[in-house]
């Protein structure tokens, strides 16, 4: 089984075993372009490229048929506009993008609370991640391209139709704009022009086509989602928390109450999936790597020197959920004179983990009870001190997976359901979902979250202010 994770910094192509373990890795890294304050972009070749890569150097070796299929997921919320012959008409503006915020809360403004219920039953803010905030603004500033633009599509879908020569998505890449029977034509009719421009949905396991050398490739989904599958996200009372770029928490329930901040995906076997992404969580790493002169490898060895005290707040670029707010900043609190550079890099860890103790908040408000069940994976799992501190954040108990890639699973056993090697993805997630180690929770750092919360209102008039 071959699984694809095209991801915010890299590609990671994996080739598992029928059990689901790893055979083998490859992963292709690429950069963020940010040319004005608050925009990112990528180049969408070099998603395409790193995929040939990851399958070349997967692959070699490996007898023509042993691959029996293949299954892509990518970051989402990430828009290439390309025309009829998948040729992009500029850089893909990514997730982290806040360029289209003006957009966006001009669009959020024409709908009442009762317009919101009406299309996506429940409170949902409209943000620069919004694909129509992205249409609308793409229409605005680039009216001579966007007449040419034939197709908006995420990165997997563009790598899938240049693989296979069909252009398709699935519902749940398709964020606030799709629903199990198609689009939401409220939503997406926001954006003029944009209805015929969004490729045609179908279920992430539904096959595209036979590809030599990867056997049956299928259309995929969301990362977030891939990793939903990848972590066994597919029972009631089970939460997961994909540590990455960004953080993902998702928790599945057979209820769904409607809870601020927090995406409800459509309800799969009358399950449904309540998740939240935030900001930055390998992406704080990153940053405070880059302006403390460390390496990423020495931000973690400098934390584990660290004491617990002060609290960060990882809003480099904004915050996603459950805040969607644009405008917010990160911050250091608690800063005297005997603060070390240790105290900060252990402040940085501990600040991700606790951004993501409040998306697990709303998460279970919409779960209606208490997650049983919490499992960590994503690169950020890689590290023993992390995922302790994530326990003690959460205080409760938090089961590493023996796959930290849990995309890359999840898209492997899209792939596999959609061969016919298992009936459907929640028995594939049962038979190969395993986990590594359980962290229980050794410290309370109530104290620090409780700070970390009242920072928001507090400090919100003045981040108004830096902002504006």
């Amino acid at each position: 089984m071959l699984g694809i994770d095209i991801g915010t910094t890299a590609v990671k192509v994996i080739l598992f075993d029928p059990a689901g373990r790893p055979v083998r890795a490859h992963t292709t890294a690429y950069g963020i372009r940010r040319p004005q304050p608050g925009w990112a972009e990528q180049d969408p070749l070099d998603w395409w490229l790193g995929c040939q890569a990851g399958i070349r150097a997967v692959l070699d070796g490996v007898p023509v048929g042993a691959v029996k299929s293949t299954g892509v997921v990518s970051q989402v919320n990430t828009h290439v506009f390309t025309d009829d012959d998948l040729v992009p008409l500029g850089p893909a503006i990514i997730w982290q993008d806040q360029r289209c915020a003006a957009v966006a809360s001009e669009l959020d403004a024409r709908l009442s609370a009762a317009d919101k219920e009406r299309i996506w039953g429940g409170p949902v803010v409209l943000d620069a991640s919004f694909a129509g905030a992205r249409a609308v603004w793409f229409a605005r500033e680039e009216p001579e391209k966007w007449a040419r633009t034939r197709w908006v599509l995420s990165p997997k879908d563009f790598v899938l139709a240049k693989l296979t020569g069909q252009v398709a998505t699935d519902m749940m890449s398709g964020t606030r704009i799709s629903r199990p029977d198609g689009y939401l034509t409220e939503a997406v009719a926001l954006a003029d022009g944009l209805a015929e421009r969004l490729p045609p949905i179908h279920p992430p396991e539904s096959v595209l086509g036979e590809v030599h050398g990867l056997g049956t490739v299928v259309v995929g989904t969301m990362d977030a989602y891939g990793a939903i599958f990848g972590s066994r996200t597919t029972e009631p009372g089970r939460g997961m928390i994909s540590c990455g770029t960004s953080l993902v928490v998702a928790g599945a329930s057979r209820k769904s109450l409607p809870s601020a901040g927090i995406v409800t995906f459509p309800a799969r076997n009358g399950l449904s999936v309540h998740a939240g992404p935030t900001q930055a969580a390998g992406d704080a790493i990153r940053w405070w790597g880059s302006v403390s002169g460390l390496s990423v490898a020495d931000v973690f060895a400098s934390a584990r020197q660290g004491r617990t005290g002060p609290v960060f707040t990882p809003y480099l670029a904004g915050e996603r959920a459950p805040l969607w707010d644009p405008d917010v900043r990160a911050s250091f609190l608690g800063l005297s004179s005997g603060t070390t550079q240790a105290d900060l890099s252990r402040a940085v860890l501990e600040g991700v983990a606790m951004s993501g103790r409040h998306v697990l908040e709303a998460v279970e408000q919409a779960c209606g009870a208490t997650l049983s069940t919490l499992t960590l994976s994503g690169g950020g799992a890689r590290d023993d001190l992390w995922s302790q501190i994530h326990a003690d954040v959460l205080g409760r108990p938090v089961e590493r997976l023996l796959v930290h890639d849990s995309a890359a699973l999840g898209a492997a056993l899209l792939g596999a359901v959609g061969n016919g090697i298992f009936a459907d993805v929640e028995t594939a997630a049962a038979a190969t979902v395993r986990v590594d180690r359980t962290f229980t929770p050794a410290a309370g750092l109530d104290p620090q979250y409780e700070v970390y919360r009242l920072s928001y209102e507090a400090l919100r008039g003045i981040h108004e202010r830096l902002s504006s």
